[in-house]
């Protein structure tokens, strides 16, 4: 079986644009709908909010499933190039798996906010009293439903997973430097610690910090690929 050959630079543009494709929707949902603080609030907050700005959410929201979905083929190229042989190891499979299970999982989470919150919202618009009792129960059953499926899921827990298996490899296989290896395991822990909020544990503080540590990861693995000599290919 031959191996897959993964330029370096071509890595390093991709992880580049993984690192930096998150503030995308920050920016353009942060000013639209002060995400993501709006998460916490209520559908009487929520929904007039998103029917105000509907283009702009939808636009960021439609950034954030690109950034999501690119997360599986950048981990995998990544786990290809780190690769000393011409299969991937067992690590480096569930690497991969996971990497495409917290994309999938991602990619649920992030649809509600596409398709049935924009309806919810229109909805919410021009209700009665008793339909907007109706609508919070049902926003707030699918807010939490996507919300378990793509935060907790696919972010701190496969995400995570994905990259703490990665880094074991590249500590272990040298095929990288070691502190690209414990630079991810950092941001893997770093990413896991939204999870805890399942167990009543308040952590808002560290979830864009969180995130934050995986997107520097992204950018400094990048730029190594990219700069790093042609010698050392």
């Amino acid at each position: 079986m031959m191996k897959l050959y993964i330029h370096s630079r071509l890595l390093g543009l991709f992880l580049l644009i993984e690192g930096l494709l998150i503030f995308v929707p920050m920016i353009i949902l942060g000013q639209a709908i002060n995400w993501p603080d709006i998460l916490e609030e209520p559908a009487s907050v929520v929904l007039p909010t998103i029917y105000e700005n509907q283009s702009e959410t939808t636009f960021g929201y439609f950034s954030y499933l690109i950034y999501s979905i690119l997360f599986f083929p950048v981990i995998a190229m990544l786990s290809f190039y780190a690769s000393k042989e011409k299969a991937l190891s067992p690590l480096l499979w569930m690497a991969s798996a996971f990497a495409a299970l917290s994309a999938l999982a991602r990619s649920i989470g992030i649809i509600r906010w596409l398709s049935v919150m924009p309806n919810l919202a229109t909805q919410y618009n021009t209700a009665d009293e008793m339909t907007k009792s109706n609508i919070d129960v049902v926003f707030d059953a699918i807010n939490a439903y996507g919300g378990s499926i793509g935060e907790d899921l696919g972010v701190s827990l496969f995400a995570s997973l994905s990259i703490i298996l990665l880094s074991i490899h590249i500590l272990k296989s040298h095929t990288l430097p070691k502190w690209t290896g414990w630079f991810g395991v950092i941001a893997a822990l770093a990413i896991v610690v939204p999870l805890l909020a399942i167990f009543d544990i308040n952590v808002d503080a560290f979830v864009v910090a969180s995130v934050g540590v995986v997107q520097f990861w992204f950018l400094f693995v990048g730029l190594y690929l990219l700069l790093k000599r042609k010698a050392h290919e």
